[in-house]
This record gives C-alpha cells, sequence and structure tokens, in this order.
C-alpha cells in the first residue's frame, strides 16, 4: 500500500495573516497574540464532523434559497452562485469538540453581497436559519454576526474546491461562532422576527456560540 500524505495537512507553523493574499479579508482573531480559544487545541488536519453524515447531492438541481424577512426572495441555481462577485477570507476555524484549525483561506460570496441581492432586510430582522441538505438539518445566528465583514458562503478552501465532506459545493462561513454555526451544504437562508433554535441548539447547545466566551451548551 502506498502511503498518501494528506493534501490539507498544515506545517508545525500555523499560517499568519502576514501571508493572506492582499486582496483578502483578514479575520480580527488571526490577528490575536493567542489564537486558540478556551478549552481549544490546535490541529493540523482538516478533520470532517457532521451530525448525520455527506448527502448525495444533485448538482444539477441544487438550489439556494434566500428569504423571509427579505425585500426580494431568491432563489439560485449552482451555475448562478458560481458567477456571483467573490472575495477571500483568512480566518481561523473553531469546532466546539474542541479543536481549531488555524488560518484558513475561504473564497465565496460575502453574505452581504446575498442581502444586497435580495433587496436589503426588512427593519424587523433580528435572526436568520441556515438551513442544510443533511436531513433538514438548521442552526440560528443573530443577522450582525451573519452579516460580519469575514463571512461568507464558501466555494473554496484553501485554493480548492470544497469537498463534499466539508459541506460542499456550498457552505456557510461564520468565523467568529464556533464551527458548528457554519453551516454545511447550505441550502437556504431564512431571516425571521425572533430567535429559532437548530438542529444542535435544541439539543442543548448554546443558541450564541462565541468560542472566546466558551459558550457551548446551554443559553
Amino acid at each position: 500500500m502506498l502511503f498518501q500524505a494528506d493534501p490539507k495537512l498544515q506545517s508545525e507553523q500555523a499560517p499568519e495573516a502576514t501571508g493572506a493574499p492582499p486582496d483578502a479579508i483578514v479575520s480580527s482573531d488571526t490577528l490575536r497574540a493567542n489564537r486558540i480559544p478556551p478549552g481549544q487545541s490546535r490541529t493540523r488536519k482538516w478533520p470532517v464532523l457532521d451530525a448525520s453524515g455527506t448527502p448525495a447531492l444533485d448538482l444539477a438541481r441544487w438550489r439556494l434559497r434566500v428569504g423571509g424577512l427579505v425585500n426580494q426572495p431568491l432563489d439560485f441555481s449552482l451555475d448562478e452562485v458560481l458567477t456571483l462577485p467573490r472575495v477571500r477570507v483568512f480566518s481561523d476555524f473553531h469546532c466546539v469538540t474542541r479543536w481549531s484549525r488555524l488560518g484558513n483561506l475561504w473564497e465565496g460570496v460575502s453574505t452581504r453581497v446575498l442581502v444586497d441581492l435580495a433587496g436589503g432586510l426588512r427593519p424587523e430582522a433580528s435572526h436568520v436559519v441556515a438551513h442544510g441538505y443533511d436531513r433538514g438539518w438548521t442552526t440560528n445566528l443573530p443577522v450582525d454576526e451573519f452579516l460580519a465583514e469575514d463571512a461568507l458562503i464558501a466555494i473554496s478552501h484553501d485554493g480548492e474546491p470544497l469537498s463534499a465532506d466539508h459541506g460542499g459545493p456550498v457552505r456557510l462561513i461564520v468565523p467568529r461562532l464556533y464551527a458548528w454555526k457554519s453551516a454545511k451544504w447550505l441550502a437556504g437562508l431564512e431571516f425571521l422576527d425572533h430567535d429559532q433554535a437548530g438542529f444542535w441548539e435544541a439539543n442543548g447547545y448554546h443558541m450564541h456560540g462565541d468560542p472566546w466566551r466558551e459558550e457551548r451548551y446551554g443559553y
């Protein structure tokens, strides 16, 4: 059996913001003197975790729907998403299971662009529910976290198309919250005037999920 190196395995030295492409948005957490939140440890690997396994998707029929409290509901095909203006984001990634992968380079569509294309949010919109293709999976976020400068719907990771196991073709990335808030296999975004627990939140996880405050469980 031939040994194959893990192409996602990082070097001992974690990637630094100074090495990010000049056009990349640099997540503020990557500039901290200590980039690893309380209770976390760094992994050089790119672990795969999810609630129910990688779904089988028909990319020809794949859709991303943006609705709820927006002024112009949207319904994108994958080809349409791929033609939208892109940004690159350099960020760290913190899983609630206590590992952190530092220095990820994401490319995709800014969440702010999606909201602009939807004609903006209605004044009462305070939260968004992200829907996944994996058996109706959902997670909830405050609108201000969703619209942070470093939040995007990602199409690629570290220069390569996002693999199915990691949420491809499109996943949400919200670097300032624990990784379960960055919904894999994104199917829709629903804006609401109230907070609404998603899958893990309804099963005891925190409604907000700030890794620096260790908001892992409960309210």
